[in-house]
């Protein structure tokens, strides 16, 4: 009796593995990870996307769950780990790309299966409602005289935030290692510092920021765009008096070792999700740009971004 019940127990507990393994998913349920502190681009962009595959399957169950921690090589280790798994997507881009090399992570975008490009975003420097710095000009000035005082709230170390801020420093006749860089694991800390007043800037992503600016709790004094954007009211970088101009970008990937059936319904799920009106209402009131790609032109894709992102990080002083 007693080992029958051991075995009826080794049964069970083999059955709920399964269950919370990626074979034993349910066929109908995706998981999204965020490799971000709630608050941020990969959060919003993973929320919004959750809400546009539930509209186009309401009975598909989407879950959206956060893995916090070094700008993605946190979330991108527990990706790997899932190997095989046709459930699950994660969010990540640019700030991905150049964080795994700044913290020189064994664990790399080789590792995932690519899925699709979906959407582009210019970054805007924003300072307090109440700063000195009126303009860019006002704030580069006093940068030039203090690097170490001008403190700058951003994402991930080696991310898109920290090379607009390299970049501009550059251009401001700054040396990019001196720049006084401050990480933070999500936009919404990053704009606690900044409400708190203790950063003299922050860097990031339009959407992240868009709200607070309207609110006139944070003053616009840049966009890396090249020309004015309609739905912030600031100059370029450029007219600014900054030569400086990148765009964000921001996708899904998969785990690794997928074969080809489960990489199609992916596939195909996310086109369907992308090709939705809850999406697109969403790309436009964010102000996105539809890059959408898929299927071999991304993973070509993002082979050269890891190539270009590395020599950019290399030049800045980003990484050692």
């Amino acid at each position: 009796m007693r080992l029958r019940r051991l075995a009826a127990l080794a049964a069970l507990s083999l059955a709920l593995t399964a269950c919370g393994s990626g074979g034993g998913s349910d066929a109908n349920a995706l998981r999204i990870m965020a490799p971000a502190a709630p608050g941020g681009g990969w959060d919003q962009t993973s929320r919004i996307a959750e809400q546009a595959f539930r509209s186009v399957d309401q009975s598909r169950k989407v879950e959206v769950y956060n893995v916090p921690g070094a700008g993605g090589s946190i979330g991108l280790a527990q990706l790997a780990g899932e190997k095989g798994n046709g459930d699950l997507l994660m969010t990540m881009g640019l700030v991905m790309v150049g964080a795994l090399e700044q913290n020189k992570s064994k664990v790399t975008l080789a590792d995932t299966t690519p899925i699709a490009k979906l959407t582009e975003e210019y970054e805007i420097v924003v300072v307090p409602a109440d700063s000195p710095y009126a303009t860019l000009a006002d704030l580069v000035t006093a940068w030039k005289a203090d690097p170490a005082k001008i403190a700058i709230a951003g994402g991930s170390a080696g991310g898109t935030d920290h090379i607009v801020a390299g970049l501009m420093a550059k251009a401001g006749g700054i040396d990019p290692k001196s720049v006084n860089y401050i990480a933070h694991s999500g936009g919404g800390e990053a704009l606690n510092a900044l409400l708190g007043n203790k950063v003299a800037m922050g860097i990031s992503g339009i959407g992240e920021f868009a709200e607070h600016v309207k609110s006139g709790k944070l003053r616009a004094l840049g966009v890396s765009s090249p020309a004015r954007l309609g739905n912030v009211d600031a100059p370029t970088l450029k007219e600014a008096g900054l030569d400086v101009e990148l765009a964000n970008w921001r996708g899904f990937v998969a785990p690794g070792g997928l074969d080809d059936g489960a990489k199609k319904n992916l596939t195909d799920l996310v086109t369907k999700m992308h090709d939705s009106q809850a999406w697109k209402d969403a790309v436009t009131k964010n102000g996105w740009a539809d890059v959408f790609q898929t299927g071999q032109p991304f993973a070509d894709f993002l082979t050269a971004e890891q190539t270009k992102i590395k020599a950019v990080i290399a030049e800045m002083g980003l990484v050692s």
